[in-house]
């Protein structure tokens, strides 16, 4: 974005809910004010959970759902990856955003998040990015009206800031009336609220077992500058993210310990 034109080249849109989720229609309708030209390359399925994973043993097949619109029969990293390298030509992406996800992704969500994984693909592929999330507390009430007013002022400031190299933004809006909403805040990632994975096991009509996956969530100790602090506090969250994830004070301990042997 410029002052001579405030609108983004082009934009490339993806998620993790799928193509026909609710949220990706609200971030359509924002990046029209916010870019000349709009691809949206997302999944078919909901693909929730995926992280960052792609596909590499079997094949991914694409669906044309209008002008610059693409479904994939894959993962979310996989709708970029075909998006970047293939469906777009020669056309290269200003800006990668995923979302606008139903629910926050916050704390160590974020590793399990397949919309965090497909813009942490896209900082893969050397393009800023940004995941955009709407909270909620109930999930039959999601506030898409919130995200729709609060996010093309935040895409707009956030895609003015330089960085040294490509990085993902993980920005989560509050679950309450966009008026109500306190300002942009950048956050640590902290714990966030999953306490541990859960296993719910069924019986099906056929009297065979099968067997469900489940966050459990509840409250953890999140410090006053974490992504989960602020956006309970009414404010819009965003976090910076990269690849590395090496724990310096275990690097040290270690590096100490193997050396006195």
């Amino acid at each position: 974005m410029s002052v001579s034109d405030p609108k983004l080249p082009c934009v490339l849109l993806t998620n993790d809910d799928g193509i026909d989720a609710p949220g990706l229609g609200v971030l359509e309708a924002v990046a029209a004010e916010l870019a000349h030209e709009v691809w949206v390359v997302a999944p078919e399925h909901d693909q929730s959970g995926t992280s960052h994973s792609i596909s590499l043993h079997s094949p991914l097949r694409v669906s044309r759902r209008g002008e610059r619109r693409f479904g994939v029969m894959g993962t979310p990293g996989d709708c970029v990856v075909m998006a970047v390298r293939q469906l777009m030509g020669d056309v290269t992406p200003s800006l990668v955003l995923s979302g606008i996800n139903r629910g926050g992704n916050l704390g160590v969500e974020t590793m399990f998040s397949g919309t965090v994984g497909a813009a942490m693909t896209g900082v893969l592929l050397g393009l800023p990015s940004i995941a955009l999330s709407q909270t909620f507390r109930d999930r039959e009430r999601v506030r898409w009206d919130t995200a729709r007013a609060l996010a093309p002022d935040t895409i707009r400031r956030l895609a003015r800031v330089s960085h040294d190299a490509p990085i993902c933004l993980n920005v989560n809006f509050p679950d309450i009336d966009a008026s109500a909403a306190g300002p942009l805040t950048i956050t640590r990632q902290g714990v966030g609220l999953v306490q541990g994975i859960d296993v719910v096991p069924q019986i099906d009509p056929r009297g065979i077992d099968y067997h469900w996956l489940r966050f459990n969530r509840g409250p953890r100790e999140n410090g006053p500058d974490t992504e989960t602090a602020v956006v309970n506090s009414g404010r819009v969250s965003v976090t910076p993210l990269h690849f590395e994830r090496t724990d310096e004070r275990t690097f040290a301990r270690l590096q100490a310990a193997l050396e006195a042997v």
